[in-house]
């Protein structure tokens, strides 16, 4: 998944450009100033790099990039990456970005709008940079074992995460030791109080029932003597409601023959009747069935008793004292989850042992790896400059472990034979540091994922023979991956399969800068001015026609 192509719109000084790029290795070259890292700058903004109105040219209204790569291979992780967020995968892989004047940025990716994060997330998939100033990770720890373990594809999130955990672990087995007291004294609060309402007992509803229950026997003589009443006044036999219906529905059905309109009365007297009579069943019944009972009176009341009292003591409606019980006893298994010192203290053992299996699982990776990669270095080492030369990846134990594992990653550098590796911050020159990144990149990246590597003048502070290593390495890795580097090495850029020259020119009043593909002519050319001299003199041209001829015999790397 090569990067084939490339547009900008209104970006810095370019107005318009699209570029073709090819496989192996090409280089960007120019005069200072004509800006050779406008296109990794447009590049990285279509990587998903933090957008700025200050990209956009000067005029215009808004900044437009977008890359072209291969059509995604099957199974790879960018093919898996765009399948998992719904991307198309069917055609060439198009990033495209803009950003207007007020900052704001869109992003795409095949058409389908993406976030910044997207297009960065799918980026660091597709291309690796590395700038001019790559050799200060090596002085850096972190970054020193972030090279290791990204040479030796070790998989430190197992590790992280179990870091994690039994950090977790340990915060809370300490915060239960020191709260262990005041635990204690909740606890006992809870306990009393969850006592004394479980000897209640309080059952859900059992209060309206017991207000209902004793409000019937607390008035049982008067809703007794009420029914006797009732039942006199509907049966008594002089003047009773029941004879005297029965009277008037008899006195009405004798005549309703003569008068129609008493048989629908008669029928009302009737049905009154039955009703009265029902009601009297009723009242019987009710009557014999209930009594005073000033035992069970009692009973209520020393249970109604029971309730207020706790009701009082806890300051809350009777109605709630169930509620409240199952919130003690709920916040009593929190508590005592949280202050039993024996299980947390369990538990940090095991995550600590988790831990530990993890660490050593990448410590022994990273102590396989660690010689390889001093060898891969060294060996690339000789190539520029550094004949004797030496790279020690030291793996020193920490003190405490960490989430970064168990050991400190450094690299120790002897610059010649006989030397004491030492480190690399120490005894290593501005030149030799460079050198030593650049031999670590292309280490590195041989073994990388991204399918394109570019190289944004790592070849700073070095020149001649070294220069020619470098150019040679860089062809080498360019037969493997497709490899970008910025460069005012000519020595460099004749190893390139292709040369792109950047220039300024005035249009409209305006500076802008434009990118072309140089042919064997016209390389000669750019290869004659960055030697320094004059680019169209004879002498010149000839010395760049023999570095050409000789980047073009191709490189004795391996």
């Amino acid at each position: 998944m090569a990067l084939r192509r490339m547009g900008l719109n209104d970006f810095v000084i370019v107005k318009s450009l699209v570029l073709e790029l090819t496989d192996g290795f090409t280089v960007l070259t120019g005069e200072t100033g004509a800006g050779k890292s406008i296109l990794i700058d447009a590049l990285q903004l279509c990587l998903g790099a933090r957008a700025d109105a200050t990209t956009i040219r000067e005029g215009a209204k808004r900044t437009e990039i977008w890359a072209e790569f291969d059509v995604p291979t099957p199974h790879s992780a960018s093919f898996e990456w765009l399948t998992e967020g719904g991307f198309d995968t069917h055609e060439a892989l198009v990033l495209r970005r803009t950003i207007d004047s007020d900052g704001k940025s869109r992003g795409w990716i095949n058409a389908s709008p993406a976030t910044a994060g997207q297009l960065r997330q799918l980026g660091e998939q597709l291309v690796d940079i590395h700038g001019q100033h790559a050799w200060a990770a090596l002085t850096r720890s972190d970054d020193v074992r972030s090279i290791l373990d990204t040479y030796a594809d070790i998989d430190t999130d197992g590790m992280v995460q179990a870091y994690r955990q039994w950090q977790e672990a340990e915060n809370a087995w300490q915060t239960a030791q020191q709260a262990h007291s005041q635990h204690q004294l909740e606890r006992d609060h809870l306990l009393w109080q969850v006592d004394e309402l479980r000897n209640l007992a309080p059952n859900e509803g059992e209060w309206e029932q017991l207000n209902l229950q004793h409000g019937r026997l607390a008035n049982a003589q008067a809703l007794l003597d009420a029914c006797h009443l009732a039942l006199t006044l509907l049966d008594q036999e002089d003047g009773g409601v029941m004879g005297g219906l029965a009277k008037s529905h008899h006195t009405l059905t004798l005549l309703q023959h003569t008068e129609p309109a008493f048989v629908p009365i008669a029928q009302e007297l009737a049905e009154s009747l039955a009703q009265t009579q029902d009601a009297a069943h009723s009242l019987q019944a009710y009557l014999r069935k209930t009594d005073l009972d000033p035992a069970h009176l009692a009973e209520l009341d020393d249970r109604i008793g029971q309730w207020m009292t706790l009701a009082r003591r806890f300051k809350t409606p009777p109605e709630t004292l169930p509620a409240l019980l199952a919130e003690g006893l709920a916040a009593l298994l929190v508590l005592d989850a949280a202050t039993d010192l024996e299980a947390l203290g369990k538990q940090v053992q095991t995550s600590f042992t988790n831990y530990q299996a993890q660490a050593h699982r990448v410590s022994l990776a990273r102590q396989q790896a660690a010689p390889q990669l001093g060898q891969a270095v060294t060996t690339t080492m000789q190539t520029l400059g550094m004949q004797g030369g030496q790279l020690v990846v030291d793996l020193e134990r920490r003190s405490l472990p960490s989430a970064s594992g168990l050991e400190d990653v450094r690299f120790l550098v002897a610059g010649h034979a006989g030397t004491t590796p030492k480190p690399i911050a120490k005894v290593a020159s501005g030149g030799e540091l460079s050198r030593i990144a650049l031999a670590l990149s292309v280490v590195t990246n041989e073994t990388g994922s991204a399918p394109t590597v570019i190289f944004d003048e790592v070849d700073a502070g070095i020149g001649g023979a070294v220069a020619q290593s470098v150019g040679c390495l860089m062809q080498s890795l360019g037969q493997r991956r497709q490899v970008m580097a910025v460069t005012h090495l000519p020595q460099v850029a004749a190893y390139a399969h292709q040369h792109l020259q950047v220039t300024k020119l005035q249009h409209t009043g305006q500076i802008v800068s434009q990118i072309q593909s140089l042919d064997a002519a016209n390389r000669e050319v750019e290869i004659s001015r960055m030697l320094g001299g004059d680019p169209m003199s004879g002498t010149s041209l000839a010395h760049a026609r023999e570095m050409l001829i000789l980047g073009t015999k191709g490189s004795a790397y391996p």
